[in-house]
């Protein structure tokens, strides 16, 4: 006779609502498309005999709704080892709501929850569950906002830089005119010695970007060029990649939420590096689906933002290069959760000898939370 199988016996979902005054900042930031005041995370906690598993995503309040009203029935009563008919099982179910976007940030939640119970369970790391390919994963320094002034600009990054980190990011696109004397203060901050990365989050067009590659390439010596267009203009994309200096990485796919976006992006030849987020992308699941596909491409993997989520995956999928440690996320991970990483010589050393990713909720940010459902299932514990 089989032995019973462990299955999820209750859900609990909620959303916070972090200002970016958390920061010490009294006005909103901005990128080169967007300005913004807060950060929406929803946290999901899964349970079953005994263990809870966490999971978050950076998504609308409105991924709340999604999991709730439409994925909550699927995790109830599902078997924790069985995480890939669950995974499958939420991806059918957001095919009329929408899987990319909203939705997507739900099933990520839920995905990376599941297999944080999987791992404690079994009282394992999530590092140790699914096999490191390293112990430690470069991190890179992400902020440097269009609005910022030259001296928090420089303050910043070379902040980032005095903790080791070998490589730091800023955004341009707001004001293109002005970048390249920007990317040369970011490079008088953080000295030769530290790779200049730059972000337009898809605000310009093809021969402006072009020409600003070339001239940041030229004077600042930045060696990444992040959504130089809209990550949808994978056309676009593949012309900056033929076109920059040899020296400079093409990179997006911070907005790929389904295994077929990925697909997409490699196929255009659209980028030197792809990127994937596990909170957009469809949690752990989703993230070595990307990973494997990179895998098959040869190309390299940069994990977006959600570093201390980041810095286990980035240890275990082998294609991996670095992790981004972004500004914001790095202040409201540290406010909801207890169990970061390690920063040590400027790369993510996650603990093995903690149950699961190693994430609690801190109790910190309650404050900040903005809504909680408990559904309880019909399942003993």
């Amino acid at each position: 006779m089989s032995e019973p199988r462990v299955r999820v016996s209750r859900l609990q979902a909620g959303t916070y609502r972090i200002p970016t005054t958390l920061g010490g900042r009294a006005r909103p930031e901005s990128d080169g498309t967007a300005t913004w005041d807060h950060t929406d995370v929803l946290v999901v906690e899964v349970h079953a005999a005994g263990e809870t598993g966490l999971g978050y995503a950076y998504a609308s309040p409105a991924a709340l709704t999604v999991a709730r009203d439409t994925l909550a029935h699927l995790v109830l009563g599902s078997d924790v080892f069985d995480s890939a008919r669950t995974f499958w099982a939420m991806a059918r179910a957001v095919r009329n709501t929408g899987w990319p976007g909203v939705a997507a940030g739900a099933v990520s939640a839920l995905d990376i929850a599941l297999y944080d119970l999987r791992a404690r369970l079994l009282g394992v790391s999530l590092l140790d569950l699914l096999g490191a390919a390293r112990t430690r994963v470069r991190a890179y320094g992400s902020g440097g906002f269009t609005d910022y002034a030259d001296n928090e600009l420089a303050e910043q990054l070379a902040g980032w830089a005095q903790r080791g980190m070998t490589a730091v990011k800023m955004k341009v696109g707001s004001h293109p005119a002005d970048d390249p004397r920007r990317a040369m203060v970011a490079r008088a901050a953080i000295g030769n010695d530290v790779e200049l990365f730059i972000d337009a989050n898809g605000a310009l067009d093809r021969k402006p970007a072009l020409a600003l590659a070339e001239r940041i390439a030229a004077d600042a010596g930045a060696t990444w060029f992040e959504e130089p267009v809209s990550s949808d203009d994978r056309a676009g994309l593949r012309l900056l990649r033929q076109r920059c200096p040899a020296a400079m990485q093409i990179a997006a796919g911070e907005y790929a939420y389904t295994p077929a976006s990925f697909r997409d992006l490699i196929e255009a030849q659209a980028v030197d590096t792809l990127q994937a987020d596990a909170t957009r992308c469809g949690g752990v699941t989703g993230f070595l689906n990307a990973a494997q596909q990179c895998v098959a491409a040869g190309i390299p993997l940069s994990a977006h933002t959600a570093p201390a989520l980041h810095a286990v995956l980035g240890c275990v999928a082998q294609p991996v290069v670095h992790v981004e440690s972004f500004h914001d996320h790095e202040l409201v991970e540290a406010l909801l959760f207890d169990g970061i990483s390690r920063l040590v010589d400027g790369c993510f050393e996650p603990p093995r000898d903690r149950a699961g990713h190693g994430l609690s909720l801190s109790g910190r940010g309650a404050d900040h939370r903005t809504a909680w459902h408990d559904v309880a299932g019909d399942f003993d514990e």
